[in-house]
């Protein structure tokens, strides 16, 4: 599927705020599409309409740092100022983190695992956490499995 084709039909469930911080958005406007890994966008976009089936919020009332992160952003900001490097999927437009009102994050991701057939790329997921972090940075040069999990 072409990335025109993506954002058309993600767009039936997410606004560009909900995947970008309120800084990018800001700054921005709805150029901010660009900052968004095409691969992510498939992955979320598949995940919402074939997998759980369920709507899914990510930025939303005082939580702007679920989707794409900016060098503003306090997550990153306390990271640069503890002299840490910071290279999060969040700030390359390659992560998610997602709540759903009809299913937990430990339910959304063995929904995920039972149906990874259906995933369009190698995926990682963060453990042990009541939300759902996917991300679609590629950690190695070897073929991956479709699902990685990993502890945040």
């Amino acid at each position: 599927m072409e990335r025109r084709e993506i954002i058309r039909r993600i767009k039936k469930y997410f606004t560009l705020k909900e995947l970008v911080c309120n800084h990018t958005y800001n700054k921005f406007g709805e150029s901010a599409w660009q900052f968004l890994d095409t691969k992510l966008l498939h992955t979320l976009l598949v995940i919402r309409e074939d997998i759980l089936q369920t709507p899914m919020v990510i930025n939303y009332s005082g939580h702007y740092q679920r989707g794409l992160r900016c060098n503003v952003c306090q997550l990153v900001k306390d990271k640069v100022n503890a002299n840490q490097v910071y290279l999060s999927a969040h700030c390359l437009g390659k992560a998610f983190d997602a709540s759903m009102k009809t299913v937990t994050g430990a339910q959304a991701r063995e929904m995920i695992k039972r149906h990874e057939d259906k995933l369009p790329y190698p995926i990682r997921m963060e453990k042990n956490v009541n939300w759902l972090h996917i991300d679609v940075r590629d950690t190695s040069n070897q073929p991956q499995p479709k699902i990685t999990e990993f502890n945040g």
